[in-house]
């Protein structure tokens, strides 16, 4: 595993290089999850408006305004934080590379370099509008703003609103922990719902496209596999960081003190689940608490590495586990017995579903039914992905489903109830109404 870009350029290409330790891994996927989508997006946006079923809005623009205060604080406020943080890490250097997620989340940094860098980004637009102010004259403009061109407005909000949501959602999910320590669960990188995410995100999203006069239906078949292809890209964060987003164990597979991974007979399982029972009872009551199932690679995929089927994700990021042999630094634990490692499966479902999706979506015309589609995939595929995942169980009428698996069922049955309505009220797609 690659808690950050450090490990993964170290161990693939034999580069040891330290300022790679400030880029996280599951960041840098999503990052790359965002842009991703954003591409996607726009392409799409741009061959439904060249089709006519997407319109641009004029809007008026002034030309010349000079800054605003506000936007001398914002500036001055940014500046502040890249010296204090940024600037500050050469001066702590040492001390902020061994645990640079808890450097970056607690009050450790450089108050002279970010008073001095406020001061200069501040001062810096204070200029710009005095030469705005000098040199131009202040003039309306009538531009016409087609969709694609929100897709960056589009971005920022999404990236915004789905982390609220996405940790709103975990903390409610877990609210135990939540409330055992609130600071923590709140400004933690890890415990992210990408449902919660997803859902706050499209409110947001809607209601700004409302008022911008963009036809929903349009837009939401637009971003579709934009979301499919983001949710997979997103789930190689999760994987290769170890973010301890994975399944159940595997009880037909223990890993060594190295973090390879070995076959074990059942009463090996017992053995090494007894071996390692601090670890395992500082998570569950008892130790016939543990969730497992047994699952060996068949013999007819015998060309298929036993990682497929069971991983202990060594040197993962939540440090989760117990020590590695011969290990020596912050990220040195693996998982005693392998787990099923879902975010791979997820990984080459979702991006498979998004092939499915971009090839489907130039054949149905019907708007809002791309979407219904993508709201049924998505949801099936994760329905039941959840049978070998670890997540709070809830007690509903003698049921006890997941979260997900209770939101994923909700998206099967909106996305056959949008997909029967949109085709039930479907009279032309140049006509359809948002």
């Amino acid at each position: 595993m690659y808690p950050n870009l450090y490990y993964a350029f170290k161990d693939l290409f034999g580069l040891e290089i330290p300022l790679l330790k400030l880029f996280q891994t599951f960041g840098f996927f999503v990052a790359i999850a965002f842009l991703a989508a954003a591409y996607v997006l726009t392409q799409e946006l741009k061959r439904r408006e060249k089709l006519g079923w997407l319109k641009g809005v004029q809007e008026k623009v002034l030309e010349g305004q000079p800054a605003t205060n506000p936007e001398i604080i914002v500036n001055a406020i940014v500046g502040f934080i890249l010296g204090f943080k940024i600037l500050g890490l050469f001066f702590q250097w040492d001390t902020a590379m061994q645990d640079f997620q808890g450097y970056i989340m607690s009050g450790q940094g450089s108050w002279p370099a970010g008073i001095l860098l406020a001061a200069a980004f501040g001062g810096y637009k204070i200029y710009k509008r005095q030469q705005t102010i000098k040199n131009t004259q202040q003039k309306e403009k009538i531009v016409t703003v087609m969709p694609h061109q929100r897709v960056p407005d589009f971005t920022v909000m999404a990236a915004i609103a789905g982390l609220i949501g996405a940790k709103i959602f975990h903390n409610l999910e877990n609210w135990n922990d939540f409330i055992a320590n609130p600071v923590e669960a709140l400004l933690s990188f890890s415990g992210l719902t990408f449902y919660g995410g997803l859902i706050v995100a499209a409110i947001v999203i809607i209601n700004y496209a409302r008022k911008k006069k963009i036809n929903i239906r349009q837009l939401i078949d637009s971003a579709a596999p934009a979301l499919m292809l983001a949710y997979g890209i997103g789930r190689m964060g999760c994987h290769f960081s170890g973010d301890g987003d994975w399944g159940i164990y595997n009880s037909a597979y223990a890993t060594d003190s190295v973090g390879k991974v070995v076959k074990v007979a059942p009463a090996q399982f017992s053995a090494e689940v007894e071996r390692n029972s601090a670890f395992f009872l500082n998570q569950y009551p008892s130790l016939d608490k543990i969730p497992h199932a047994a699952f060996e690679k068949p013999a007819s995929l015998g060309f298929m590495p036993d990682w497929f089927f069971a991983y202990g994700y060594p040197h993962n990021v939540v440090r989760e586990g117990v020590q590695m042999a011969g290990c020596d630094g912050q990220y040195c634990k693996v998982l005693p017995i392998a787990v099923y490692p879902t975010p791979l499966y997820e990984i080459i479902a979702c991006i498979g579903l998004f092939l499915v999706l971009w090839a489907i979506r130039k054949r149905i015309t019907v708007p809002g039914v791309i979407f219904g589609i993508y709201l049924v995939m998505n949801g099936v595929e994760r329905f039941f992905i959840e049978k070998i995942r670890v997540n709070t169980k809830y007690n509903i009428f003698g049921f006890h489903p997941t979260q997900a698996e209770i939101i994923s069922a909700l998206m099967v049955i909106g996305g056959l109830a949008l997909i029967w309505y949109c085709r039930k009220n479907n009279n032309s797609t140049a006509t359809a109404v948002s």
